[in-house]
């Protein structure tokens, strides 16, 4: 049931986004006919009211009325500018149309994320009401998987997975979760969620690439990139910290503030020799013993 709540949320997000403003009367005629509507029934004005609570408290959207022109999203500006927000119901919003026109599945092509669909609305749901969640987890690394009570911080989309941020009890310190296969199970938890004071997810992560947490501190990282990737590279930054500092015929520096964690050096290596490290030598030294034991796996 959380799941058809959650889906239908995002679906009253973006028709009521699409629309500009609508009458409750017409949403609700929009919704008997949705495939997602599995029962058929009407929109009753009690549930209506009762999804828009929870949208705000989910979502911290706003559904307001016009007596003349209806309902609107009131603050549309600030969803606009949060673009980790409006990516997030941008991709939920295409998981609905797609489950709403099965027969263009085909000719719609997208990156699967796996089993984010499935523990998604628990874990969120389980955030917007401060609780905790009881979670079996079994990692890479481990025979067999493990159960305890969660408290989850915040969500992140990174490499066509999603993470949960949080902390087990009787830990000290937040860890990482896939919301993949090694997540078994993930079911609601009576016990109230205990999120630290002034806790905010976009700082917690600032300081990285990815999802790899490290104890370091952040430090200046300087890439030389060639011409022909430089434009690339500027339109989709590796990081919010990133500046383009140089920029000649042959070749852009790029300027970054943060913690050089293995996943950021793997990306680094991804573009191949397109990318050459600059700073700091730390770096530059592991991205050189990468590319000696790659020279020697290739027996050259």
């Amino acid at each position: 049931m959380a799941k058809n709540y959650f889906n239908r949320y995002v679906w009253l997000i973006d028709t009521i986004n699409r629309h500009g403003h609508i009458s409750r009367k017409e949403l609700s005629d929009l919704w008997e006919d949705s495939p997602l509507n599995e029962t058929g029934e009407e929109l009753y004005e009690r549930t209506f009211h009762n999804h828009r609570e929870a949208i705000l408290d989910t979502f911290g959207i706003e559904i307001k009325c016009d007596r003349s022109l209806g309902y609107y999203i009131a603050n549309s500006d600030d969803l606009e500018g949060d673009g980790i927000r409006q990516w997030l119901l941008e991709s939920l919003s295409m998981n609905n149309l797609l489950n709403e026109s099965s027969d263009m599945r085909d000719r719609i092509l997208f990156e699967k994320i796996p089993s984010s669909q499935k523990w998604l609305p628990v874990i969120v749901n389980a955030m917007r009401d401060k609780m905790t969640v009881e979670v079996t987890y079994q990692s890479f690394w481990k025979d067999e998987p493990s159960t305890f009570i969660l408290h989850p911080y915040c969500l992140k989309l990174f490499k066509q997975r999603w993470y949960v941020l949080g902390r087990g009890d009787g830990y000290d310190d937040p860890w990482i979760y896939a919301l993949d296969e090694r997540m078994k199970n993930v079911i609601p938890h009576k016990k109230a969620l205990k999120l630290p004071a002034k806790f905010n997810a976009a700082e917690f992560f600032g300081k990285y690439f990815g999802v790899i947490l490290d104890d370091r501190k952040p430090t200046p990282v300087k890439i030389k990139v060639v011409s022909d990737q430089v434009r690339y590279i500027d339109s989709l930054p590796l990081h919010d910290t990133q500046k383009l500092i140089e920029e000649t015929p042959e070749y852009g520096i790029f300027e970054y503030y943060l913690v050089p964690t293995y996943d950021f050096r793997q990306e680094l290596l991804s573009h191949g020799p397109d990318v050459e490290v600059l700073e700091p030598k730390e770096l530059r030294d592991e991205i050189k013993a990468d590319i000696a034991l790659m020279y020697k796996n290739y027996g050259l």
